[in-house]
């Protein structure tokens, strides 16, 4: 495991140095969507109408900010559940979406596309949404500004924290880490609690 900074594009190269248990500190354009977004850019897909944004090695961060407080870039950007997304997310992989970040666990079918198309996913810190919004410079609407909080949006980051809890080999922290608690003898642990 170590600390890295990178930054957007995330490349296919950039994302092969990745590997799960890094912290990353990311800078750059990423974009937001959430499950209204997703279903959107899905249909325009579907549809033969160009995306919004440019998918090929890009960052999707899976947040509904707060609105802005006089004088911020942006609210709260804490992240939100990435499984709301994973029925929506093959197609996305299958253009080149490089990286995506939220929290909790992703389908064998996510993370199967991952690797076939070589992506990652980040986690970021949940119930840090205050010092998440730290690391956003900038915040620029994209499309579908009609879903408020869930519209695209363009943020530019810097130092932006996170963890690769799943790499492009389809290693996943939480299968991994999972494994080791439940070799623990909890009796002996308690022993040494007494």
């Amino acid at each position: 495991m170590q600390i890295k900074k990178i930054h957007t594009p995330l490349t296919e190269k950039k994302v092969r140095s990745l590997k799960a248990g890094d912290t990353v500190y990311l800078s750059g354009a990423i974009y937001t969507g959430r499950d209204a977004a997703h279903q959107r850019i899905i249909a325009a897909l579907d549809r033969g109408e160009p995306l919004p944004f440019e998918i090929r090695n890009s960052v999707i961060y899976y947040v509904g900010p707060s609105p802005a407080k006089p004088g911020q870039v942006i609210g709260s950007a804490g992240p939100t559940t990435s499984g709301r997304m994973d029925d929506l997310t093959v197609p996305l992989l299958e253009r080149g979406l490089r990286g995506m970040i939220g929290k909790g666990t992703r389908s064998q079918k996510v993370v199967d596309a991952m690797k076939e198309h070589c992506s990652v996913y980040f986690a970021a810190i949940g119930g840090a949404g205050a010092l998440i919004a730290n690391a956003i410079k900038k915040a620029e609407g994209v499309a579908y500004e009609d879903l408020g909080p869930e519209a695209v949006t363009m943020l530019e980051v810097e130092d932006f924290p996170m963890i690769v809890v799943i790499d492009c080999e389809g290693t996943n922290l939480y299968e991994t880490e999972r494994k080791k608690y439940e070799k623990l003898d909890l009796d002996s642990l308690e022993a040494d609690f007494i």
